[in-house]
Order: C-alpha cells, then structure tokens, then sequence
C-alpha cells in the first residue's frame, strides 16, 4: 500500500524543553491513524510540524512525496488540517462559508461548484446549510467543517480531537464519515484525541506518545495483546506509566 505520510526522526527543540524527539511513524493510503498521548505530551507539536506550521528542528516528513522541510507548498495543497479550535464565520450561512473557503483553493466557477457539493453531500447538512452558522449547534458546525476541510479530495487529513464536546449521536457521525472516507476515497488520516473509545472504533492503528517519544505503535488489538489489557485506555496508562518510571 502506498505509504502517504512518512515521518523520519522528527524532532523540536523549545529552549531547554525537546517537545518531539526522533517520532517516526507513516501511514498509507486509506488509513486511519490515531496518535494519542497525555497533555504536553508532543501531539500538537508533532501535527504542526507535519502541518508546516512548524519547522523541525531536526528529521523530516514527507507528504505524498513532498519534503515539509523543502517543499512545504506542495505539503499544503496535498493535506488539510482541523485544529480542536477550529471556527468558522458565524454570519455568513453555511453555503456561502463553503463557497468562500472553496473560492481560497480555486477561481474556477464549476471546481467551487463541485467542491460545494461534494461538502453538501458528506456534511448532511440539508436546508440548514441556508441558515446563519451562529444558529448552528456545535454538531453542526464541526460537521459543516469537516466537510470543509475534505472537499478538495486531500491525500491526507490531519484532525485535532474530531468530535471534542459533542454528544453520542454527532460524535458517531462525524467517525463514520471518517471511517467511509477512508475505505470509499483512499483518503489518509492522522487523528489525534483524548476519547478511547472514539480511538478503539475509528482508527486502523494507534501511536502512544509520552514526554516527546513515540513509544509504541501497532493495532488496537496488538497492543491490548501485547500489554494483557482489557481496552486501549488500559494500554494508554501502562505506556505512559512506564515511561514515566524509567
């Protein structure tokens, strides 16, 4: 399977804190991986460095064969990122913020047209799309900007805790359309979430990262096997506190 992300010994140095040290992982077309950890564990700065929002300060990642380090334009139009905090403008309606956000990728009236369609069509959002998004509930909006952030077919989608703060019902939609992008398009993901659970259900496999190292990866189902454990939330404290002792 063709590999879409490859991370090589990526590390960030913050003054006298070493945020990511050598993390090395990759994904492959059509699939979902899920890189867990506690807070200020090095998630974010990882992401970001693979985003191009940071620079490493040693290793590199290459995106669908782009270097982030040489080539971070190319990196760019190849991935999309959804940070946790992720917004979108309340007084536009929902058609018109997906208009506009497509009108940033091309001038092309009939891509827009598509690409607005084909956002239509994941988020489900119907009639409402018609509506202010400031009446939206946080379901809503988070699915309005997924399907923002998938509609240009990127090779890899980069989401910050998908679901944070919905309820069941929203948070089991937002996985599934995950889970279909991925088997339907080929479409690489690389998720990052505090939900267990959410991680058990969606992801094809699973990274640990504590203190800035990635310390262990594989399925679900290795590491349950691999550290006697009853779920991933059990896997996660026994990594962690391992790390921690040593």
């Amino acid at each position: 399977m063709e590999k879409v992300l490859e991370v090589k010994g990526l590390s960030k140095q913050y003054s006298k804190v070493l945020a990511a040290d050598n993390v090395s992982f990759d994904i492959s077309a059509g699939e979902i991986f899920a890189l867990i950890g506690p807070n200020g564990a090095g998630k974010t700065t990882t992401i970001r460095m693979i985003s191009t929002l940071l620079k490493p300060t040693s290793g590199d990642a290459v995106v669908a064969g782009s270097s982030i380090k040489t080539d971070p334009e190319k990196v760019r139009s190849c991935i999309t990122y959804l940070p946790d905090e992720a917004g979108a403008y309340k007084n536009m309606t929902g058609e018109k913020y997906l208009r506009f956000m497509a009108g940033l990728f091309t001038v092309d009236p009939r891509a827009i047209d598509q690409m607005v369609a084909r956002a239509k069509e994941i988020n489900g959002l119907g009639e409402r799309l018609g509506d202010k998004i400031g009446s939206y509930s946080r379901g809503m909006i988070r699915k309005l900007l997924l399907s923002r952030a998938v509609m240009t077919k990127p090779r890899l989608a980069i989401l910050d805790e998908p679901t944070s703060g919905l309820d069941v019902l929203n948070a089991i939609e937002i996985r599934r359309t995950i889970k279909k992008l991925a088997a339907e398009e080929g479409m690489a993901f690389l998720l990052s979430s505090h939900n267990m659970l959410e991680i058990e259900f969606v992801s094809d496999r699973v990274g640990i990262i504590a203190k800035g190292h990635l310390m262990v990866t594989g399925t679900t189902s290795e590491l349950k096997e691999r550290y006697n454990a009853a779920n991933l939330e059990e896997v996660f404290e026994r990594v962690v506190n391992d790390h921690e002792i040593h």
